[in-house]
């Protein structure tokens, strides 16, 4: 078993098919049946089944994929450790943010971090915590920042400062500048919160549903938006009210456009956690952005 055989696996598993992993790969789709088989035949299981339009990943297939991405993503770290030690500070450096975190903050530790490393091209992807997790894992970024812990063997963490949340509305609610008793004044309202697979795995909407489960009330009307200012602009044009981040209405707050809801005994708040691979390779540059992060944060 070596790299190419792995990151031919990883390839066909994420493209869905021999043919369009062949396309991203550059290679023939011979080619890429062969090197599964005699993968395959390595490891004594089928690593794929049939499915309709492609090929989805057996029980075997399913079984070796974490243990692929481990592997390719130390090579990568390997490969960077050395040329680090070749050349000055330089080369890529990608870092994966939840997209809420993208902010102010974010922004004044970035552009110092460029003007005191400017040959690393720094590149800045956002998702949501368990997405920022998976690109973390497989190696596609170096830090990621998201909500709330991640119990994965695969990664190292840093805690930093819990975001304080806040109810926000149209400055024309009923509710706008004034005080409810508790979350459950709100219960009829309709609420805007982040997607996931279900309420419960997106680390940014859990605050919201806890709220009103403590208070018996096990579901409210509520529609999944996967951006902060789709949620701000609907809310501004009165067809919802939302739990956000207080640093990401400052400006809407000022302006006027969006009004705080105060909610007796709310005490909401989603830790900010900085995650790398647990082990991985981190360059110079890597880590005084991380030491910088956990510092403004």
């Amino acid at each position: 078993m070596d790299s190419v055989a792995l990151d031919t696996f990883v390839a066909v598993h994420r493209a869905g098919g021999f043919s369009q992993a062949a396309d991203a790969l550059g290679r023939s789709q011979p080619a890429i049946s062969r090197r599964i088989a005699l993968l395959e035949d390595e490891l004594g299981a089928a690593l794929f089944e049939r499915a309709a339009g492609g090929v989805v990943l057996s029980q075997a297939g399913r079984e070796l994929m974490p243990h692929a991405l481990r592997a390719l993503a130390a090579l990568k770290d390997a490969g960077e450790a050395v040329r680090a030690l070749q050349a000055s500070p330089a080369g890529p450096l990608s870092v994966a943010v939840v997209g809420t975190l993208a902010g102010a903050d974010l922004t004044k530790v970035l552009r110092r971090f460029v003007k005191a490393w400017p040959s690393v091209k720094l590149s800045l992807s956002t998702g949501t915590s368990a997405e920022i997790s998976a690109t973390v894992r497989r190696g596609d970024a170096t830090i990621g920042l998201r909500y709330h812990d991640d119990p994965s063997p695969d990664l190292a963490l840093r805690r930093l400062r819990a975001e304080r949340l806040t109810v926000v509305c149209a400055r024309e609610h009923r509710f706008a500048g004034k005080r409810v008793r508790d979350v459950g004044a709100l219960r009829e309202e309709h609420w805007f919160a982040f997607p996931g697979a279900d309420v419960w795995r997106d680390a940014s909407a859990v605050n919201i549903f806890a709220q009103f489960v403590t208070r018996g009330i096990a579901e409210i009307d509520w529609t999944p938006v996967d951006s902060l200012t789709a949620q701000k602009r609907l809310i501004e044009a009165g067809f919802g009210i939302a739990l956000v981040p207080e640093r990401g209405v400052r400006e809407e707050l000022a302006a006027k456009t969006l009004s705080v809801i105060h909610v007796g005994g709310l005490s909401a708040a989603n830790p900010v956690v900085a995650i790398t691979r647990k082990d991985g390779y981190l360059s110079a540059a890597a880590r005084t952005l991380l030491d910088d992060l956990a510092a403004s944060f």
